[in-house]
């Protein structure tokens, strides 16, 4: 029998496991552009900034009762996501970019799309209509990069709109961007503003 994970809602007290996850992306994968870990204090900033106006999720593993003998903690944070402005302008508020990391230990065990179902679950929530994710590919998969992330968009909704070609290198190599979005509402007349989501 395995562990359980439950979603909730970050704290700044989860920015070492948080970062932790993250720098793996950084360090490993061509996944993110960013070269540099961020450090502890800008991930803690980047937490409480968001939760001021958007969703930042994490999902907790819960060990079993039976193996809380074993060395490791009783929770672990094995993947988050979040949503943030997709552009600054007053007109885009309905628009938000989502981004989701886990574990990579974790991965295709359903906590991807735990996150992203409750992530999607508090933006349509909120008012938000428009869903807009940069996923990172290849020309060739290779060790760093694999289309994964794009399987994963398409299987939650997502679908292609443009790519920007070699627009980043990084391990020696140049990747490309491509933008994938997801409607999650109706686009009516004098559609009244999203809340932010500390009001909900």
């Amino acid at each position: 029998m395995q562990d359980s994970f439950q979603i909730r809602i970050a704290t700044v007290d989860d920015a070492p496991e948080i970062l932790n996850i993250y720098k793996g992306y950084v360090e490993g994968t061509a996944a993110t552009f960013e070269h540099t870990v961020p450090t502890l204090a800008m991930m803690r900033e980047m937490i409480e900034t968001t939760l001021k106006g958007f969703p930042f999720l994490v999902a907790e593993r819960v060990a079993l009762a039976s193996e809380l003998q074993d060395d490791r903690p009783a929770k672990k944070i094995i993947g988050y996501s979040y949503a943030g402005s997709f552009r600054k302008r007053e007109s885009y508020v309905w628009s938000v970019e989502c981004s989701i990391y886990v574990s990579q230990d974790e991965r295709e065990s359903g906590v991807g799309r735990a996150l992203y179902s409750a992530l999607e679950h508090a933006l349509r929530e909120m008012g938000i209509l428009n869903l807009y994710a940069c996923v990172a590919f290849a020309d060739e998969p290779d060790e760093h990069l694999t289309d994964a992330s794009i399987r994963f968009h398409e299987k939650m909704g997502f679908s292609e709109i443009g790519r920007f070609p070699k627009c980043g290198s990084k391990f020696g190599k140049w990747y490309g961007i491509l933008w994938m979005g997801k409607t999650i509402g109706e686009h009516a007349t004098n559609h009244p503003a999203p809340r932010a989501f500390s009001e909900l």
